[in-house]
């Protein structure tokens, strides 16, 4: 049988996760719930005043959600933060499942204030069937019991559930998870500023302009794809590099000195341009080769290849769920 300590990665005090542009605009108000949540403002909850025990964040796949509980959890009064998948907490031996659970709220008493981040939690506490077996029965009993918190002190634990399909939760499940925030998908702003931070110091054309058009183009696209569309175009000019047949001698930084211009590298070029030399790349000395820079034309020939992977469908139901039991993130 294996622990819990061998099971759980326990990033405790040292977890560290940099905003981006896909938790930006969710920062402020899930950060406060989670500072309020762990007793970062003790002094004001006096009386009925008391912070949640459980936050459930839920969006389409590929928006952040993870991450945004990773980057909060750090700015949250120095909390221990257990990071867990599910699968982390099924195992094979009779009843150790439920002792695992037990053991993770057993341990986040002990390091309080402390933060249980389990991601994607649909799949450890869905509804209750008549086909589910006695163990996945057991488990989720396990979790009301810990959550609820009966006959033992939880104050200064939060537990923070990440789910793509919150309609799937058990109810008992989804009452313990006090608030319900949905994580939607980025605006036109957030996704022209994904485009510039995925791109970082690599060289392009790319103007302002550029930017706000790619923003405006890819409405319904989630951050996760919108990385991808990027990783493509940043292979663009290599496959420009492998599929020529001519290279023209251009100026440009040394490969051994960047402070120093040399004007004998090569570059792709057209069979009609002046000075194009017939050759391939493998003719092309690696400290010579000066490949095309990443341009508007790149970003909108990945753009027609990537295909959003979100569905019309599962964003009604996200809506639905969160017009019914959710706020808005």
């Amino acid at each position: 049988m294996h622990t819990l300590q061998s099971t759980l990665r326990v990033p405790g005090r040292q977890c560290r996760a940099a905003r981006s542009p896909r938790s930006t605009c969710l920062w402020s108000k899930t950060q406060t719930e989670v500072v309020v949540a762990t007793g970062g403002c003790a002094p004001v909850l006096q009386g009925k005043r008391t912070p949640w025990r459980g936050i459930l964040l839920f969006g389409p796949p590929g928006t952040g959600k993870s991450y945004l509980a990773k980057a909060v959890a750090t700015e949250a009064n120095n909390s221990t933060f257990f990071s867990i998948h599910s699968s982390h907490l099924v195992s094979k031996w009779l009843g150790e499942s439920e002792k695992l659970v037990k053991n993770l709220f057993q341990l986040a008493r002990e390091n309080k204030p402390s933060i249980i981040f389990i991601d994607e939690i649909d799949s450890l506490c869905s509804s209750r069937s008549e086909n589910e077996s006695e163990a996945a029965r057991r488990i989720k009993t396990e979790f009301l019991v810990q959550m609820q918190g009966v006959g033992v002190d939880n104050d200064g634990i939060l537990v923070l559930g990440a789910t793509n399909i919150p309609w799937v939760l058990d109810s008992a499940i989804r009452r313990r998870f006090e608030k319900r925030i949905y994580i939607p998908l980025p605006e036109a702003h957030a996704r022209a500023a994904m485009f510039r931070l995925h791109l970082g110091t690599t060289q392009n054309s790319l103007t302002e302009a550029d930017f706000r058009e790619l923003g405006q183009r890819t409405d319904g696209y989630s951050g996760a794809d919108i990385s991808i569309i990027v990783r493509d175009a940043l292979m663009q000019p290599v496959r420009k590099v492998q599929s020529a047949t001519h290279f023209k001698r251009v100026q440009g930084p040394s490969r051994a000195d960047p402070d120093a211009v040399v004007d004998d590298l090569l570059t792709p070029c057209s069979p009609g341009d002046p000075g194009a030399i017939e050759m391939t790349w493998v003719d092309v000395p690696g400290d010579k080769l000066l490949e095309p820079i990443v341009s508007m034309t790149d970003m909108l020939r990945s753009l027609s290849s990537t295909k959003p992977t979100v569905n019309e469908h599962d964003l009604l139901k996200l809506k639905k769920f969160s017009e019914d039991f959710g706020q808005e993130g």
